[in-house]
Parts: structure tokens; sequence; C-alpha cells
């Protein structure tokens, strides 16, 4: 097993170079970014480079059909379908509107319960999920806890549950928009993440100037900055950027 898992594409772009040479394995990480911050676009850039770079992923998204998923990563120029085709990476369209998925059976099953139960996901050496929030606000046992203001039982069960794959030397990547959970169902998560990542972006002039913020960032190879400015075009993909002050 590595120490970390790289993200490749060294020639391409300066993300790798940026995170200290890679995700460090067996670790749990946030990516927080209200809707359009850029949450999805990350962690595709990750998978692919994790991909690229020899080892295998399962990205689950919320929103993101099979073939959205590949359209959206071609545009990006990230040829997924090798890897696809080579199962060294699974796509997985978690569809949180389950009754329109799931049996009448399956339907009464928490949603969490039912991705904890599918072992195939969890298979691979960096597990991402876009979106995780969706299925939190989705499943109806969160739900009901919810309504007690009791959200961090659910947590701490899922963060054991968590725990148990990192303890493996699987990585698992989550994105959550701040703005759908309250701060009792994000605590735990950011308290017990070992890579915690805050996206923000802001319009100067005609720009839209993208930030990330380095939180936490626990077993890093080398010297990763706080703050690392990104741009994301059609048919290049996600960059690095740095900015100096006139």
């Amino acid at each position: 097993m590595p120490d970390l898992y790289e993200l490749g594409l060294d020639t391409r772009d300066r993300v790798n170079a940026q995170l200290g040479g890679g995700i460090p394995a067996g670790s749990l990480g946030i990516i927080e970014g209200e809707h359009g911050s850029g949450k999805s676009v990350i962690t595709q850039r990750f998978a692919y480079g994790i991909a690229e770079t020899g080892n295998t992923v399962t990205y689950v998204s919320t929103e993101e059909t099979a073939a959205s998923f590949i359209d959206q990563m071609e545009s990006l120029d990230y040829g997924v379908v090798k890897h696809l085709t080579r199962e060294n990476m699974l796509f997985l369209h978690a569809d949180v509107d389950t009754t329109n998925t799931f049996s009448e059976v399956d339907a009464k099953r928490p949603l969490l319960q039912r991705l904890m139960e599918a072992e195939t996901m969890w298979n691979s050496d960096v597990i991402i999920f876009d979106g995780f929030d969706s299925v939190l606000l989705h499943d109806p046992h969160y739900e009901s806890i919810r309504e007690h203001g009791d959200e961090d039982d659910v947590m701490q069960n899922l963060i054991s549950f968590f725990r148990t794959i990192t303890a493996r030397g699987k990585t698992i990547l989550l994105t959550v928009n701040p703005d759908s959970l309250t701060n009792a169902a994000l605590r735990p998560v950011r308290d017990v993440s070992d890579i915690y990542l805050k996206l923000s972006s802001e319009e100067v002039g005609n720009d839209i100037r993208r930030q990330m913020v380095v939180k936490k960032f626990a077993g890093m190879g080398n010297q990763v900055d706080d703050t690392i400015g990104y741009e994301v075009q059609t048919g290049r993909g996600l960059t690095i950027v740095t900015r100096t002050v006139a």
C-alpha cells in the first residue's frame, strides 16, 4: 500500500504538486463548498488522476448519470472510458429518488444502510462520494432524527463505518454543501477528518476567482499551501493559478 495516492498529470497541471504529492492513504476527507464552487470538478480531477497512476477509484454521484459523467469528463479532457472499461474506475449513480429505483422492500430500508452494504463500491483504493449531503437529506432515518436535533448520532455511526474502511488503507472523500446540513451534522465529520478543504469563489470584474482553503491535511507528503487558487476550463480541466498582488 502506498503512503499517498498520487493525483498524476504532473506535466499537465500542478494539482498533484500543490497537494503535497497526493492524497494520503487511509484518510477521511471532506470537501465543502456552496453550489457552483467546483466540488464536482475537483473530485473528478482527483478520480481521473488516481486512475491514471494505476490505482482504483469508485466515484459516486447523486447528480450525474453514467452518460452525463462521461460527457462531463470528456469536456474537461479527462478521458475516463478507458478506465471504466478496464475496471480501475467504478462509476455509480446514487439516485436519491428511491421510489423510482428500488423495490418496495428496498425502499423501506434506510438509504445510508443500503450504501454501507454495497460492498463492491468500497473495494477501490479511493472512494469519492460527490453530493453526500443529498444522500443524508433523502434518508428517512436521518430525516426523522434531524427533527429531534440528533444528527450527531447518525454521523457518529457513519464515521465509525468510514473508519473501518480507512483502517484498510483506503481513502474516502466526501463533498458536501454546508448550506444543506446543520452544524450538528457537519461538526463530527469536520472534527475527525484527516483532510478538510473549503472551496470559495468570488467575482472580480469579469473573472470568477476560485480558491481552495486547506483547513486540514494530515499525512501530507510535501508541504501544502494554506490557500490554493484554481480555474476550470473546458477542454483543459482543473488548473492551479498563482496570483500576485500588484
